[in-house]
């Protein structure tokens, strides 16, 4: 193990470890991507998500669909005006940084530009 992580932010668990590209916690779960060296002395550039309308969207937000989405393996999809509550933000794949679960259709993750803040 690599002995110069720094503890977690959150909780101060000093046990972090890393996880491919990311420093986690045990303790409360908390993922966050490691500083570089020498970038302390500003603080974390911390990542910004907006919805479709500019809001900007944080962790435990409720989101409501805009437009109507196409769910593989569903016969209906997604309709706009859906509610989606609780959501979290991740660094996904193709531009899908919301990972949230939705009512009738699971776990999912959606892209900020098809929410928008309610």
């Amino acid at each position: 193990m690599n002995e110069n992580l720094p503890p977690c932010p959150k909780c101060s668990c000093e046990y972090t470890y890393e996880m491919n590209a990311l420093v986690v916690c045990p303790e409360c779960g908390h993922e966050r991507v490691p500083a570089e060296s020498g970038a302390d002395a500003g603080g974390p550039a911390e990542r910004v998500v907006r919805d479709s309308v500019g809001n900007v969207l944080t962790d435990g937000d409720t989101v409501v669909v805009v437009k109507a989405l196409k769910v593989k393996g569903s016969p209906s999809g997604i309709k706009a005006g859906t509610k989606v509550r609780g959501i979290r933000l991740v660094e996904g794949v193709d531009g899908h940084d919301i990972d949230c679960r939705i009512d009738g259709f699971g776990a999912m993750q959606l892209k900020s530009s098809v929410v928008k803040k309610g």
